[in-house]
């Protein structure tokens, strides 16, 4: 079983991606990849080139999700967290554990909310 990959959305604070790296977790993301500015279309092909769980803040995600999954179109999940209703602290860690408990083929296609 293939561990997951997170890919951090702009709308979330690259030090999210930071600390899941520092927990040892596969993350990257729209700024380390040179994507700031980037049409969340590009986003969603990026993080699927990567093979990486999106997170995000942006509801978009989960309705672009929606959308591939009535085209029969496979993507690596998205988990959505409103901002600012969680500190930063909380999501690395509820990230990690979604890390620890599933593998990435269990998100495959998966829409998961924080």
């Amino acid at each position: 079983m293939a561990r997951l990959k997170f890919y951090v959305d702009e709308n979330v604070d690259v030090r999210v991606a930071e600390g899941l790296r520092r927990r040892a977790i596969a993350a990257t993301s729209a700024l380390e990849e040179g994507l700031l500015g980037a049409s969340d279309e590009e986003h969603f092909g990026r993080a699927t080139a990567l093979g990486a769980v999106i997170f995000t803040h942006d509801h978009h995600f989960v309705e672009m999700a929606l959308r591939r999954g009535r085209r029969g179109e496979e993507h690596f999940g998205v988990i959505f967290a409103e901002m600012h209703r969680l500190p930063m602290g909380e999501c690395i860690r509820r990230l990690a554990l979604y890390a620890d408990v599933l593998s990435a083929e269990e998100m495959v296609n998966a829409i998961e909310f924080l």
